[in-house]
């Protein structure tokens, strides 16, 4: 089989993949139907920004690691608060919340976009467009297991994920375009991506609202989810160090332009539209524990490449092992659905859910705020490697506690019917 040949099957095959998401968006319910569109929409928005966002400090601030590694405070900062604005806002069902949530993003987008004339300003804007970002994580994984039918809540989140990232692609692809024919610059960016936080919004808003209980707890930590709240202590240090320091390897250690950060962007959401729905399935059929292991064990690798390639490997070389580090990380980011259904699956009660995804970013973002501040005073003062190697020492602390997860025979019981 020759190039043409691998490149035309791989044509109808990636054609075949979309079609089938297509007709499966066409047969589902209005809700799903129109939360569908909100993940699209909103998930074109992320890529557009996260596409444009290192470059754009780099270029219009030319931040050193320690001041990249600083802006994680402010930008962080409202996932350590969401718990709290989530406690205020109980009343607002998750789809609405979410409908607000969305409008946030649109209006930080807009003014990161127009009015960042100084750094003080951005990091104020930024902070706003933060908020929205932040309250709508916890209750993404929600609405995904509201619309989930019981004992697949894993295939239901991958399909999420898997939607999420054809907008990636398609959205980065959009930037790659724009940056390198059409004059796009960052201002017209963040106003594109506005208009699809906006159109989000509208999506979310139109859904059924649901019957809303005042939940037992919200700022109130259970022992029985201790695990859980490790687990995601684990994760809030492990993502932070990779959304921080990862692209900023790429853009500053390897100078590279937008361009090729898009690209990356579109390739990793190309793979991503495969493999969420494999790893919604997994989760489902292989439990929680396998998942979290493995996803341990290959950050650990991870880790290594990124912190350690450059040293070990010519030029050309240790960047095609950086993008590779990358893409692998793009992948593993989605895993934090096994974590959300480990969490359904024992919860003493289903009021327990909501609340505790939502106390869970808080957590992870105390300690994620955290981890950027030491690991740009490690950046700065012994070098980018051992800021991976801290990495790879999380990593491990993942794997051992995600051996000691254990899923109840009730639930378990759930996923067999």
């Amino acid at each position: 089989m020759n190039r043409a040949d691998i490149a035309d099957f791989t044509s109808k095959g990636f054609t075949k993949m979309i079609s089938s998401m297509v007709t499966r968006v066409r047969l589902a319910s209005r809700e799903l139907r129109l939360y569908a569109l909100a993940i699209f929409s909103m998930g074109m928005a992320f890529s557009f920004i996260s596409s444009i966002f290192n470059n754009f400090l780099n270029d219009r601030f030319s931040l050193t690691g320690f001041q990249r590694s600083f802006l994680e405070f402010p930008r962080e900062l409202p996932g350590f608060l969401v718990v709290f604005i989530s406690a205020l806002l109980w009343y607002l069902c998750s789809r609405r919340l979410g409908a607000v949530a969305m409008l946030l993003c649109a209006a930080g987008s807009l003014l990161m976009g127009y009015f960042s004339s100084t750094y003080t300003i951005m990091v104020l804007c930024l902070f706003v467009y933060s908020l929205g970002q932040h309250i709508f994580l916890p209750i993404s994984s929600s609405i995904g297991m509201e619309l989930a039918r019981e004992g697949r809540t894993g295939r239901r989140l991958g399909q999420i994920n898997s939607l999420t990232n054809l907008a990636t692609v398609l959205g980065s692809f959009l930037i790659f375009i724009g940056f390198r024919f059409l004059g796009l610059d960052f201002k017209n960016t963040f106003a594109l991506a506005a208009v699809g936080f906006a159109l989000a919004a509208l999506m979310l808003y139109a859904m059924r609202t649901k019957k809303i209980q005042q939940p037992r707890f919200y700022l109130k930590l259970r022992r029985e989810y201790r695990l859980y709240y490790f687990l995601s202590v684990l994760y809030g240090t492990r993502k932070q160090i990779f959304m921080t320091f990862g692209l900023w390897v790429i853009v500053t250690i390897f100078n590279q332009p937008t361009s090729v950060v898009a690209t990356l962007v579109t390739i990793g959401g190309i793979i991503g539209i495969i493999f969420q729905p494999l790893l919604g399935w997994a989760v489902d059929r292989l439990g929680e524990r396998f998942v979290l292991s493995a996803e341990a064990l290959l950050l650990v690798l991870v880790c290594f490449g990124y912190g350690f390639s450059k040293f070990l490997f010519a030029g050309n070389t240790a960047f095609i092992v950086i993008c590779v580090c990358y893409l692998l990380d793009q992948m593993l980011i989605s895993v934090n659905m096994a974590r959300a259904t480990y969490m359904k699956k024992i919860a003493l009660d289903p009021q327990d859910v909501q609340p505790s995804l939502t106390a869970s970013v808080t957590i992870d973002h105390f300690f994620s705020i955290i981890i950027a501040l030491v690991g740009g005073i490690i950046w700065n003062n012994f070098g980018f490697q051992y800021v991976f190697l801290m990495g790879m020492l999380i990593a491990l602390a993942n794997f051992f506690a995600a051996l000691r997860v254990r899923v109840p025979a009730r639930a378990e019981g759930s996923i067999s019917k």
